[in-house]
């Protein structure tokens, strides 16, 4: 990496942290709370808007539903919120549902969690950025007339504080967050006492429109219909909750008890906020519809409407403009941070899925700062596709929102009343039965509730745009098949397959090892063969676990030759090799240096892409060591034959040594 580089890389992220810091990045609750909750907090600032613009289709009488709307949707709150909490203290690991489901339903429902919180993770992205745009469109045009730049631009900055590390996205989210809580317990304080104690006539900008149905002749099934799709938009309110049980690693110990507090603290403020703002919203006539161009009569031409939150700020704040600006402000920045709830919960899902090997390696690999970088980038750009091809709408990209929570929370509330049960079997301790039963009742509730609601979701949302989350879901899920099924093949094929053959050479030799398989041993034969004065096997140690299980190995192989670990304290392979080597040449100043480096021999571009990275990067730089040679051992994986072929029969001359040209090839060829 030139100097240009790592001084922009360092200027961007800051100094890399050593891995053995880590402890010192976990949350307190105080940060933990905005971290990993502000998506459930501030999806109260679209979730009623979304129920109000519903029941406008039916008019102004179906408004007087949304307070009973309302409390189904805080009474599924709490009982979800009551049902992770049992999940964070049986699996604290940071597996979340994806966890729960692979352990007591199976590897299949395991995977279809993980591909829908995949996706649900990336539209949250997408839904709380667009949100954000409309909410300060509501108070500057050029926003409104640019949303997508403006969200665009959000993800970015988003992106670049979270690759910083999560300690410091912590503390810079939290002020915002809590201005956010303070902002909107003050207006609807405020605007409860004008109406209810003080008896004050506070009208919303709205609320002088007449509101005109789309269709007012719904009744029976159809007006139920409407109900549930109202219902369903105004669940929105939940998605979020399942980050803290992903995130519990994150916080500081006892990390399960922090969890299940932050969890209550959560549901109780997403549940006030909620029903406040529906409630106040009723008392002062706010109209919010799908059309404002036709369905608002009365309001004048080029009328732009206002968020939910914008006109109950404008009402209760009416004459001190000051607060509305405030509350717009903050709505706007707790919408923006809201996104990091998916920005550290992705990144952690994506690690645990790479260490299952259902996503390339490189997902499981901490970055300079101890963030899963990898992941971050890959949410970023998936959530900035969604923004540009959607135009930051929300009414458009909250048509595909909330399936994919409901299918994880489905599924996995599935998985604790099995847990819970497997349990019981064995448990004689009439008071721990006592908990489990507790528990194993809380998690039933869980479930029968979170199944009726996916099933509500599935029904309203599937023609509107559902089917294309639903897409996504099985592509990833397909896509993460063939990846677990690509390594596995490797895997056999590694430790099945006898190696034979020595290459005779001369030379003082220093052989790369990451793991004790058949590539490594014809590296060591092919080193031993060119008998050196000295050779040596050295492995780097960027995961403590992997190096301890590796050494054991060695010692318990009838390998002769030495094993010495090289540490690396910031989980780098390429600078410990190339100090270790400049020491060797440094000591021996007249010998010539060989590293041998295992190389795998591929078929495919994406096999490519999934092994040889550190390869690449170490041969790029032991190049430039003066006295270093470089010996790739290739181990010609099964795939690379078809390759093979085909650059024999392309070859010049290859017809005259029998490869057949693919263009004289017949057609069943």
């Amino acid at each position: 990496m030139s100097k240009l580089s790592t001084a922009t890389k360092r200027l961007l992220l800051g100094r890399p942290f050593r891995s053995d810091t880590l402890g010192h990045t976990l949350l307190p609750k105080r940060i933990a709370l905005p971290v990993f909750a502000s998506d459930a907090m501030s999806s109260v600032a679209y979730a009623p808007e979304e129920i109000f613009l519903v029941l406008s289709v039916a008019g102004i009488t179906a408004y007087s539903f949304s307070l009973w709307i309302g409390l189904a949707v805080a009474v599924v709150m709490a009982v979800v919120v009551a049902s992770y909490r049992q999940n964070v203290h049986a699996y604290p690991s940071g597996g979340g549902d994806y966890e729960v489901a692979t352990t007591n339903l199976g590897p299949t429902a395991g995977l279809t969690v993980g591909s829908a919180l995949m996706v649900d993770y990336v539209l949250t992205v997408a839904v709380s950025i667009s949100a954000a745009a409309s909410n300060i469109g509501s108070a500057v045009p050029f926003v409104a007339e640019h949303k997508v730049l403006f969200a665009v631009a959000a993800i970015a900055t988003i992106t670049a504080v979270n690759l910083r590390g999560v300690r410091e996205s912590g503390t810079a989210f939290a002020i915002p967050t809590y201005a956010f809580m303070v902002g909107m317990f003050v207006m609807l304080a405020w605007g409860l006492i004008q109406v209810f104690v003080l008896g004050e006539d506070v009208a919303a900008e709205s609320s002088a429109f007449d509101l005109q149905a789309e269709d007012s002749h719904l009744y029976g099934i159809a007006f139920a219909f409407l109900l549930a799709r109202a219902f369903s938009s105004g669940c929105a309110a939940l998605t979020g909750v399942e980050a803290i049980s992903n995130g519990v690693p994150a916080f500081r110990k006892p990390k399960s008890r922090n969890a299940a507090t932050t969890l209550l603290l959560l549901g109780t403020i997403g549940v006030t906020l909620l029903m406040g703002i529906i409630v106040l919203a009723e008392k002062i006539g706010v109209k919010y519809a799908a059309d404002p161009a036709t369905q608002l009569i009365g309001a004048p031409e080029g009328y732009q409407q206002k968020t939910l939150i914008a006109q109950l700020a404008e009402a209760v704040f009416q004459g001190f403009s000051p607060g509305f600006y405030f509350i717009t402000i903050v709505t706007a920045l707790i919408l923006v941070l809201a996104a990091n709830t998916a920005f550290n919960g992705f990144p952690v899902l994506g690690s645990i899925l790479a260490q299952d090997r259902f996503l390339p390696r490189q997902f499981h690999t901490r970055g300079d700062r101890l963030a899963f970088s990898n992941g971050i980038v890959f949410l970023s750009a998936a959530a900035i596709t969604f923004v540009v091809v959607f135009g930051a709408e929300v009414t458009k990209l909250i048509q595909l929102y909330i399936v994919g929570v409901f299918v994880s929370f489905t599924l996995s509330q599935t998985g604790m009343v099995l847990h819970w049960t497997r349990l019981l079997r064995d448990e004689t301790d009439p008071a721990a039965r006592r908990r489990m039963v507790r528990s194993r009742v809380v998690n039933g509730i869980g479930l029968a509730m979170t199944g009726v609601v996916l099933v509500i979701v599935l029904l309203t949302k599937f023609l509107a745009g559902a089917w294309i989350a639903i897409a996504a879901m099985l592509f990833i899920f397909g896509l993460m098949k063939l990846i677990r099924k690509h390594y596995d093949s490797v895997t056999a094929e590694l430790s099945d397959v006898e190696w034979d053959g020595v290459l005779p050479s001369r030379t003082h030799s220093i052989v790369l090892v990451s793991k004790l398989h058949s590539p490594t041993l014809r590296a060591l034969a092919y080193a031993r063969a060119t008998r050196p004065d000295t050779l040596e096997a050295i492995t780097v140690n960027v995961d403590e676990a992997d190096t301890r299980a590796l050494v054991r190995d060695w010692e318990k192989s009838d390998v002769t030759v030495p094993l010495k670990v090289v540490e690396s304290p910031y989980r780098e392979i390429t600078k410990p090799v190339l100090d270790y080597v400049r020491r060797v040449k440094r000591d021996s100043p007249r010998d010539v240096v060989t590293v041998f480096i295992p190389e795998y021999v591929v078929g495919h571009w994406w096999e490519q892409v999934l092994h040889n990275q550190s390869a690449l990067r170490l041969k790029s730089r032991l190049l430039f060591q003066p006295g270093v040679m470089v010996t790739s051992v290739p181990w010609q994986l099964n795939s690379s034959e078809r390759a093979k072929r085909e650059s024999l029969q392309n070859a010049p001359g290859g017809s005259r040594r029998g490869y057949e040209s693919p263009r004289d090839a017949g057609p069943g060829a």
